[in-house]
């Protein structure tokens, strides 16, 4: 007797319900009780707050810089990559180093950064003895939001390479060589074909972008370890702090806040990857 072929998903769904599922309703359902245990939705209010909408405004603005940067020179890549031969050496060296970047994050990261960058960094020393130039005269800027834009940017790039080459690999030759013998020029074929036939696909990666760097902590965790700057470091501080905020039942509610934000922009990737999918067939 055959299985269903559904029940090959059991592993995967046992895993997303332990270690998804359940932790995120937790968390969420935390922000829906007080102290005491008690139903209460007054943990939302803190939504309304000036320093958590300082966070959210601060999250936004690192989170759509650093989409914008890395889906620009990550598409300029992958557009690059389309004048290599897909079994070629550079590209596969291209292809494993992204894949390995995009990963390369959190605390690994913050301290690479620190040793090149930092106040005592190598590339610091380096300038300021060499040239005299002293990049934080006006600030240890790499200690405060500011400073996580160039790790946030590091591992978007190669994000973008890999979520978003089978898109420009996708291009059908035909198409440029219909333009061509209906007299248009490269120009008519980039506006009038790729940029139609890619805008879902880099909208699409542009929100993934988005929510990669929005939901990113440990970087951030490792690089400010005073204050509370951004939506991830609110939530520590709302656990472990004693003051400030200093209440668990209110991690929940930031954590509300960001599931919407994140639902909002899986729904709209989502929609996207559906109008993308019509020109892969």
């Amino acid at each position: 007797m055959r299985l269903p072929a559904w029940l090959g998903l059991t592993p995967f769904a046992a895993y997303v319900l332990a270690f998804l599922a359940v932790p995120c309703l937790l968390a969420l359902s935390s922000g829906f009780f007080d102290a005491d245990g008690a139903v209460t939705l007054e943990n939302l209010t803190v939504l309304g707050e000036p320093a958590v909408r300082s966070a959210f405004l601060a999250s936004f603005a690192v989170s759509g810089v650093t989409a914008v940067v890395g889906a620009v020179v990550g598409a300029a890549v992958c557009w690059g990559l389309t004048a290599l031969r897909p079994d070629g050496p550079v590209r596969s060296v291209i292809d494993s180093v992204s894949s390995v970047l995009a990963q390369f994050g959190g605390v690994m990261l913050a301290f690479a950064f620190i040793t090149t960058i930092g106040i005592q960094g190598l590339f610091t020393r380096l300038l300021l003895d060499t040239f005299g130039i002293d990049i934080f005269a006006g600030g240890v800027w790499l200690y405060q939001v500011p400073g996580l834009l160039l790790p946030y940017i590091y591992f978007q790039v190669p994000l973008m390479v890999i979520t978003f080459m089978p898109a420009v690999a996708g291009l059908k030759p035909q198409w440029s060589e219909a333009v061509a013998t209906l007299g248009g020029t490269w120009w008519n074929h980039l506006v009038s074909v790729v940029v139609p036939v890619l805008a879902p696909s880099f909208l699409g990666c542009l929100l993934l972008l988005f929510a990669n760097a929005f939901s990113s902590y440990a970087t951030a965790a490792a690089l400010i370890s005073q204050g509370a700057q951004i939506v991830p470091l609110q939530i520590r501080a709302a656990l472990v702090s004693e003051t400030v905020l200093g209440r668990a039942n209110v991690a929940g509610a930031l954590a509300l806040g960001m599931v919407v934000v994140m639902a909002v922009l899986m729904v709209l990737y989502s929609a996207l990857q559906r109008r993308t999918e019509r020109w892969q067939r």
